[in-house]
């Protein structure tokens, strides 16, 4: 019983951290996940090119799979991604999504849950393995269903959704930064500002929105604002995730001098798309 599936990163509109409701969309940058299963005892996990890479969240989203919709089967994952790891850009997300889905292939049940249900299950294996504060089902959501959702992460709610048709340029830095290490605390003293940026999400104001967010979560997670200075230009930018990734959307033109600035920094800058189709088994 073999499955595949590919799962789209994302940005960031709004962090969750603050208040427990977050925006994120998709952009077109995958990871794919590989699953076999058969009668073995357990899952083992590998990350291609990663050969000390933590394979626990891609493993225990194999064993809930298995154990609601087949018979409780074990054997082996594996996840190839596009998407720099503890970049802030969801890979964990993405990784989650694609196991899910892939599971959900190889026992034919893909059919059998919804595509919300079916990133709640990948929010609860990361959730299970401590590799999220939120439970990230804001990331998990734009990955699984595409486009741009706007979420309550403490019930696990889908609050909005629409379709955004944007270009988006990403810096991602050398370091990484893990989502699970972030200042919540901190975080929380900014909850006031991410309260009025869920407000301009959930009215289709999703610039601004992006712009306050990366500018407020800066400040409480230690990261310099002249990224977000050099990126003016565009019609919306911030800090994704919990960093260190920047994103800016907008056209083309308007990215254009922003990718100019960012490919001054040391790091990678890449121009993607944003993805309204979500995770795909058809790969």
């Amino acid at each position: 019983m073999d499955g595949q599936a590919k799962a789209p990163a994302a940005g960031t509109v709004l962090n969750a951290l603050a208040t427990g409701t977050g925006a994120a969309f998709a952009i077109e940058e995958y990871t794919t996940a590989t699953v076999e299963l058969d009668d073995a005892t357990g899952v083992t996990g590998h990350i291609d090119g990663v050969d000390d890479g933590d394979t626990r969240l891609i493993e225990r989203c194999v064993e809930l799979v298995a154990e609601r919709f087949g018979d409780g089967q074990g054997g082996y994952v594996e996840t190839a991604s596009d998407v720099p790891m503890a970049s802030g850009l969801k890979s964990s997300s993405a990784a989650a999504n694609a196991t899910v889905m892939a599971t959900l292939a190889a026992l034919g049940a893909t059919e059998r849950v919804s595509r919300e249900d079916a990133a709640r299950i990948g929010v609860e294996a990361a959730r299970d393995v401590g590799v999220t504060v939120t439970g990230a089902f804001d990331d998990a959501s734009a990955s699984m269903l595409g486009g741009l959702t706007v979420t309550n992460n403490d019930e696990d709610e889908l609050l909005a959704r629409d379709t955004p048709d944007w270009d988006v340029l990403v810096w991602t830095p050398p370091e990484q930064s893990f989502s699970a290490d972030a200042d919540v605390e901190r975080c929380r003293q900014i909850a006031p500002i991410a309260e009025v940026v869920a407000d301009l999400a959930l009215d289709g104001q999703y610039h601004e929105a992006m712009s306050i967010n990366g500018l407020a979560f800066c400040a409480a997670l230690g990261f310099p604002t002249e990224p977000m200075m050099e990126a003016m230009d565009a019609a919306g930018v911030s800090l994704s995730g919990t960093g260190p990734s920047f994103v800016a959307v907008g056209t083309s033109d308007q990215l254009a001098p922003v990718r100019d600035r960012w490919e001054r920094r040391e790091g990678t800058v890449w121009l993607t798309h944003t993805q309204t189709e979500g995770t795909l088994t058809d790969v």
